[in-house]
């Protein structure tokens, strides 16, 4: 007998090789169309990104832990830009899949609901008994239902908007909150009131109606004015100057930006919830 190992004859084939199409008989004799076998890999490029943006948010964790509170912020905006990169480079790629989405969902949770939680009540919160960890658990709770309702509505949402405060801007709120006042040398418990105010404001934001423009209007593919760049390059400069506080800035002005467009549109007489059964009508000049 031969030692050396089988190989398949000439010829061998696979009853059903991989992407193959099979068909389905009927019980009266008739043939359904092929159908293609769902593949059960997974797309690495945008997974790749949202593990670097599970990482980041379970580093913020471990740097609260060890009262490195600047490291946990940073690495909390980290979190948001490979979060923001995920998305694009899938529909760019045309690697969306449904597995993709519920992994950005987990991923998500954690670095910008348990994350921002624990870093704030372990900068600010820790000293307060029930006030601060309730506060810090409103935050967490506001984040998760914040996902769950992004991803049961996400078909019948106004896509120019988000439906309540974003939950990374809202990460991004607290985080900034924390990057701003470690970088002026202030200590969180100084500033326990504050960080428990921003806290319950960051996570009642996340659940209500208020409409936040999602900026998903703005193609990249399509050409822009010259003086597009120009400004890009300023808000880029503008923003190294001195990050903790045009960070902060920044994203209080958003997280205040939807209560604004919410009473517009009621002044307006225009519809307060972004679900909408109808298409809005513009007014006519």
């Amino acid at each position: 007998m031969s030692s050396s190992p089988r190989r398949k004859p000439k010829g061998s084939f696979k009853l059903f090789p991989k992407g193959a199409r099979k068909s389905q008989q009927r019980n009266d004799g008739s043939v359904l169309p092929a159908v293609r076998e769902r593949s059960r890999g997974i797309y690495l490029l945008p997974n790749a990104f949202t593990t670097a943006a599970l990482f980041c948010g379970f580093y913020a964790i471990v740097m609260a832990m060890d009262q490195q509170f600047h490291q946990a912020a940073v690495a909390i905006f980290i979190a948001m830009v490979l979060d923001g990169l995920d998305g694009r480079v899938a529909r760019l790629t045309n690697t969306q899949s449904e597995f993709g989405a519920q992994y950005d969902s987990l991923s998500d949770m954690l670095s910008f609901g348990a994350a921002p939680a624990l870093v704030v009540y372990e900068w600010a919160l820790r000293g307060m008994g029930k006030l601060g960890w309730l506060a810090a658990f409103v935050y967490c709770a506001g984040a998760a239902l914040r996902l769950a309702r992004f991803n049961t509505n996400i078909a019948v949402v106004d896509k120019r908007y988000f439906q309540g405060l974003p939950s990374p801007a809202a990460a991004a709120l607290v985080a900034g909150f924390v990057l701003l006042m470690d970088d002026l040398q202030f200590a969180g418990t100084d500033l326990r009131w504050y960080a428990w105010a921003i806290a319950l404001f960051a996570g009642l934001t996340m659940v209500t109606n208020v409409p936040f423009y999602s900026f998903k209007e703005v193609n990249l593919r399509k050409t822009v004015p010259f003086m597009a760049p120009l400004l890009i390059l300023l808000v880029y400069v503008i923003v190294v100057s001195d990050p903790p506080k045009v960070l902060f800035g920044l994203f209080v002005l958003y997280g205040l930006s939807g209560y604004i467009v919410l009473l517009w549109r009621w002044r307006r007489g225009r519809p307060v919830s972004l679900i909408q059964t109808k298409a809005e009508h513009t007014d006519e000049k």
